[in-house]
């Protein structure tokens, strides 16, 4: 899919709001796979999630770029609360999906793409559009990639992340 240059900067004006907000700046805060933290893995997953969206014809680039930013926007460490631990896999994409609705106003169909990226872990939400598919397989590949890296390069990893997401393209 070819995009034009008006399309790419509202792409990249939308990856760039997201990226200064003060509250998904909060998501630094929160640990994810391997010693990375949701905010860099949310920003990872967007940027491939845009790569394999230009791939297919006719789907909404905004909608991915916004879901996969905000997939994990639940706000809280799920490793400190024994009831969180059990069900987190199956409900942090409907507390992220709230919490963006709260915080953002986001789509329906934005709201949707959130609450299916865990299938099949979360099997009542099968991720129906392009879109969705698009968002979950970025995020598998994302986490599959941060679990494979090993701590031991941690810093000089998170700095290549910090360098890599500064831009979408």
């Amino acid at each position: 899919m070819k995009i034009t240059e008006t399309e790419r900067r509202e792409l990249e004006e939308i990856y760039s709001f997201f990226f200064n907000d003060e509250k998904v700046q909060k998501m630094k805060d929160i640990p994810m796979h391997r010693g990375s933290n949701t905010f860099n893995h949310s920003f990872l997953v967007a940027k491939v999630a845009i790569k394999r969206g230009l791939r297919h014809r006719r789907v909404n680039l905004k909608s991915i770029l916004i879901a996969s930013i905000l997939h994990d926007y639940y706000l809280y460490d799920w490793r400190r609360d024994r009831n969180k631990l059990k069900r987190h896999g199956k409900n942090h994409p409907y507390i992220a999906a709230k919490n963006a609705k709260a915080d953002f106003d986001i789509t329906e169909e934005v709201q949707k793409i959130i609450q299916a990226h865990m299938w099949p872990i979360n099997f009542r939400e099968f991720p129906r559009t392009k879109e969705a598919r698009i968002v979950s397989l970025a995020d598998d590949h994302v986490a599959l990639k941060e679990a494979l890296t090993s701590k031991r390069y941690k810093k000089r990893r998170d700095e290549k992340i910090a360098k890599n997401i500064q831009k979408l393209f």
